[in-house]
């Protein structure tokens, strides 16, 4: 004779199991503060710039999409995680967030508000060099710029030897329907091993910018320019993926017509790591 099928457990049994799962996340985030104040003291402030680790970052935030499953959406994972990042990171070493809010204040906000949390400052700029020249007036802050559009070539402030320079864009993870979707660059000073140089960000200034010179290197780099008429010229912030494509797109703007004035490395990040809503439903 069969024996009956265990009872399934009862609500109370569930929402204590729940509790026990609660009190284990949050003996663990206290666990991982007990860390952070022993680096803290490892540390003894020796680092220059700000305690931000863009490389390490991008790295966690994959690392994340990849091993999730389940049904709790990946918004809510990746939010939880910047939090607790962000946070502890603050705490290592305060920082405020410069955001621009020319392009768009609630996208940034957003922005900001998703990757930062609330425990770190938002202190708001309505132009982008504003925030950028705010950033390097500081130790270690964090300037926000976005990655789509700008009238001012604000990139040109980031030239200079000892200036800040772009170190990740945001969101790490890019998606269909994000919850801060808005492209941002993020702006700072950072020791150069916390860098990831996926992704090489190029200050350059032509002269004989038109339609012409544009469609000759739209396909080669994502790049961002700013008219100036002065010159019959441009600022271009571009972005360069790989060996040798630098030489290819001011080849190839040179073939064009235009001469290239100037060219300076104004930063890294690392390479768009996109999922779709399906990936990340997969699990």
């Amino acid at each position: 004779m069969s024996q009956p099928p265990p009872a399934p457990p009862s609500l109370q049994e569930l929402r204590q199991e729940i509790d026990s799962i609660d009190e284990q996340v949050h003996r663990l985030l206290m666990q991982r503060s007990d860390i952070i104040d022993r680096l803290i003291s490892v540390k003894k402030t020796q680092e220059v710039g700000s305690a931000f680790r863009p490389a390490r970052e991008a790295d966690m935030m994959r690392r994340l999409v990849e091993r999730h499953r389940g049904i709790l959406p990946l918004d809510t994972v990746e939010g939880i995680w910047r939090v607790i990042i962000a946070t502890f990171t603050y705490v290592q070493a305060p920082f405020s967030v410069h955001a621009d809010l020319s392009t768009g204040e609630s996208a940034m906000r957003d922005s900001a508000r998703f990757h930062f949390g609330f425990t770190v400052p938002f202190v708001a700029h309505f132009n982008p060099m504003a925030a950028v020249e705010a950033v390097a007036k500081s130790k270690g802050d964090l300037a926000l710029v976005s990655a789509t559009a700008s009238r001012l070539p604000w990139w040109l402030e980031l030239e200079a030897e000892g200036a800040p320079k772009i170190i990740a864009r945001l969101p790490f993870v890019e998606r269909a329907d994000h919850p801060a979707a808005l492209p941002v660059f993020v702006v700072s000073r950072v020791a150069d091993s916390a860098m990831v140089t996926e992704v090489e960000m190029w200050s350059i200034r032509v002269s004989g910018w038109n339609a012409e010179t544009a469609r000759a290197v739209a396909s080669l780099a994502e790049i961002a320019a700013v008219p100036d008429s002065a010159f019959d010229g441009a600022a271009l912030l571009v972005s360069v993926q790989g060996a040798g494509n630098l030489d290819k797109i001011t080849s190839a703007l040179v073939a064009a017509g235009a001469t290239v004035r100037s060219t300076a490395l104004v930063g890294s990040h690392a390479t768009r790591y996109t999922v779709t809503t399906n990936d990340a439903a997969r699990k």
